[in-house]
């Protein structure tokens, strides 16, 4: 399975983006996450969604700003972060993880846990 991230760009402070993560074939059995990097700091968990849809964890940087959702008839997670924040700048990537287990802060502590990776897209806030 190929992921594809894509919707970054430069976006004002407090503005709106969504972010998409196609894949090439069928995400029915994978958790499907979201992390970013900043320059110079660690890589970080940002939301995540069970296989089902069902359960949804995000970190607390981002709750109550950021929406995930997945179409698995379009194999494709988006994840709409509004009220963006200039922290909210990073290379934004996705992630596929085969399992059916509901999601939670386990997701994001699994990196070396994941089946599937794709290449970033950049997230660039102004203030």
């Amino acid at each position: 399975v190929q992921l594809q991230a894509s919707g970054g760009g430069l976006v004002q402070a407090g503005g709106s983006l969504r972010l998409s993560c196609t894949a090439s074939d069928s995400l029915d059995y994978y958790a499907i996450g979201w992390f970013r990097q900043a320059p110079g700091k660690e890589r970080e968990g940002v939301a995540c969604i069970s296989s089902s849809g069902g359960s949804q964890y995000y970190a607390e940087s981002v709750k109550g700003r950021s929406t995930i959702s997945r179409d698995d008839a379009k194999n494709t997670i988006n994840l709409q972060m509004n009220n963006l924040k200039s922290e909210d700048t990073a290379v934004y990537y996705c992630a596929a993880l085969r399992t059916g287990a509901p999601v939670s802060g386990w997701f994001f502590n699994s990196p070396v846990g994941i089946d599937y990776w794709g290449e970033g897209t950049l997230v660039t806030v102004s203030s």
